[in-house]
């Protein structure tokens, strides 16, 4: 993936390879001030994107029902609210 590829497009394991590329960059400190800048927001959105993805697959895994055995009897509506 690259700078050119749209956050929204990306898996979670996607955003999280080149989230962790933005920060090594950043953490280097060999980069000009402007791409800083356009390296922690891009970063700042890859974030956002991966507690989102996390998020929704929590959401998932939440809504699984066991039965009386402990085996997934099926899923639950999630919760609107």
């Amino acid at each position: 993936m690259s700078e050119t590829t749209p956050i929204e497009a990306m898996t979670f394991e996607q955003a999280m390879a080149e989230l962790e590329q933005v920060v090594g960059q950043l953490e280097r400190g060999d980069v000009a001030l402007e791409a800083s800048i356009d390296l922690y927001d891009r970063g700042a959105k890859l974030r956002a994107h991966c507690e989102a993805k996390l998020k929704d697959a929590e959401e998932k895994v939440a809504a699984i029902t066991l039965d009386g055995d402990g085996n997934p009897a099926g899923t639950k509506p999630l919760d609107a609210g």
